[in-house]
């Protein structure tokens, strides 16, 4: 039996190794290839602790955080994730902003990707203050030969719920892929839904 648990703000501080090496693991395969960083990670899951109204949703298979999803007031995110919004002339305040959901290859399939937007839809609702949840994901060249010839990209899943890819919304994130020395520059494109749907 997975266990689901939300967590606001501080309150995840005890999780918080677990949650950044579960992004390691999970990240290290495709499309991100992320070699893996503990202290980007640190700093990176800071911005969400320390944010008073940031939610973390994470799945346990007994004490073992085997999944966890985050969502924060983009109020409260860094510039990178804002930029993009700014230059749309969306209002940061109207805007609830889903940093990731990682979970385990062996629980996939479980239901649980739907359990992690319910939860942070809900959460951005029960707030009351928030018109669009966003999320951005990274891009890769359909003709990268490191694609995995198994991988399904999540469109379908996203658009299902609601979710519309938008074609001039894009930030920059810098990490180090896996066999690479030096971090390099990634895009990720912006997916946006209007909070009142249902």
């Amino acid at each position: 039996m997975i266990d689901i648990q939300t967590f606001i703000g501080s309150q995840v501080a005890p999780h918080l190794d677990a949650v950044a090496a579960l992004r390691i693991a999970v990240f290290r395969d495709w499309p991100y290839l992320y070699a893996g960083d503990t202290g980007y990670e640190k700093k990176y899951l800071a911005t969400y602790a320390q944010s008073a109204e940031s939610l973390f949703v994470l799945a346990f298979d007994d004490d073992q955080v085997i999944g966890a999803s985050t969502g924060i007031p983009l109020t409260d995110e860094t510039a990178a994730f804002q930029q993009p919004f700014l230059d749309r002339d969306i209002a940061l305040e109207d805007v609830f902003y889903f940093g990731e959901s990682v979970l385990l290859h062996d629980y996939r399939g479980l239901g649980l990707g739907h359990r992690f937007f319910d939860e942070r839809e809900r959460y951005a609702r029960h707030l009351g203050r928030f018109d669009l949840t966003a999320f951005c994901a990274v891009e890769r060249d359909a003709d990268d030969s490191r694609r995995p010839a198994t991988h399904r990209p999540n469109d379908v899943f996203w658009s299902k719920r609601g979710y519309r890819r938008q074609d001039d919304m894009f930030c920059q994130l810098e990490w180090q892929e896996i066999g690479h020395d030096v971090a390099s520059c990634h895009r990720l494109r912006f997916w946006l839904r209007p909070l009142d749907q249902q």
